[in-house]
């Protein structure tokens, strides 16, 4: 029997359990409202608290920290912020401890941990640079991942669909599809002119690798019956391809497209700390050379934002295509 009032479900072993009829999230516990004091707290900590050495921007920090503050507020009135809530609030308090703790007690050693102001002043006058890295940057992965997306996805299918193909390319893609791209880098860097266009080719192998894979195991995956069915009403080999292989096989692709994603990103940070003389990667290497290390922190608070960006197109992307897998996997 079940009721309005039912707390407990019978488990499959007999013995019941607690549902989540009445259970609340432990994070409710933390109000909204809570959020825009926890900034305050940072901005009088910023702007009270004497600084420990000439840091600059410290009135420009304590004023961005209330503003964010009253937005928080804001956003609490209007009830737009009880998820997002909780981690406001540690947000909040951690910057308030970061300064506390090194702005203002150096507490830890120089040059290799600096304060927020000297993060916000790498922003405030190192914004041209950080902005031109971000593109180069962008450039590099935009074309090495869809390169290798393309190549994957055409590897994938004719290793499904065609013993032929299967037969001359799966012995070179076993031999070297699991090879690390950084061990070719030097031979790449010999056979190919060009550092832009190795950088560009290792990156497309590393990530065609798994996407080749996921997409050749999503295509053999498919159910014989749908290729009779459409060859009954006349379909072609094109049409079994593009209108039933590969619709079938998309689950299995976006996997191999988000791990793909993944190598791509670890090939861009090391082509651009080796090779190619631009980007984030050769931002962050010229900003430890100098010791210059809020330079190195910020950039990788850019490349973080803009690895995190790329995933969540690429979620948007599956969820439009798949609707009815959205509802498996959050980002």
């Amino acid at each position: 029997m079940s009721g309005a009032g039912t707390t407990q479900a019978i488990a499959p072993a007999g013995k019941p359990t607690r549902t989540h009829a009445r259970s609340r999230p432990a994070l409710r516990a933390l109000p909204p409202w809570a959020a825009g004091p926890a900034w305050f707290v940072a901005a009088l900590v910023t702007w009270r608290w004497p600084d420990a050495d000439d840091f600059p921007d410290t009135t420009t920090l304590a004023g961005l920290f209330a503003g964010i503050g009253v937005a928080l507020l804001a956003a609490a009135a209007l009830r737009r912020l009880s998820a997002r809530a909780p981690w406001m609030i540690a947000l909040g308090l951690g910057f308030a401890a970061w300064e506390l703790v090194q702005a203002k007690l150096l507490l830890l050693p120089r040059p290799f941990f600096g304060t927020p102001q000297d993060l916000l002043d790498v922003f405030l006058t190192d914004w041209k640079r950080l902005g031109d890295s971000l593109l180069h940057s962008l450039g590099l992965l935009v074309v090495g991942y869809t390169a290798g997306s393309v190549l994957g996805i055409a590897t994938g299918v004719g290793l499904g669909r065609s013993r032929r193909f299967r037969y001359w390319a799966l012995p070179i893609v076993r031999l070297v599809g699991p090879l690390p791209p950084v061990s070719l880098l030097p031979l790449a860097m010999v056979l190919i002119p060009s550092n832009w266009l190795a950088s560009e080719a290792l990156m497309a192998l590393g990530s065609g690798f798994p996407i080749t894979v996921l997409t050749w195991s999503g295509v053999a995956a498919v159910d014989p019956a749908y290729y009779d069915v459409a060859r009954t009403m006349g379909a072609r080999e094109r049409f079994l391809v593009f209108r039933v292989a590969l619709p079938a096989a998309m689950p299995q692709i976006f996997v191999g497209l988000f791990m793909g994603l993944g190598m791509s990103f670890v090939m861009l940070v090391i082509a651009e700390m080796l090779g190619v003389k631009s980007g984030l990667g050769f931002y962050m290497q010229w900003a430890q050379g100098w010791a210059a290390y809020p330079n190195m922190y910020a950039a990788l608070l850019v490349m973080s934002l803009m690895c995190t960006g790329l995933i969540t197109i690429l979620f948007k992307v599956r969820d439009r295509l798949l609707g009815w897998q959205k509802d498996g996997l959050k980002w």
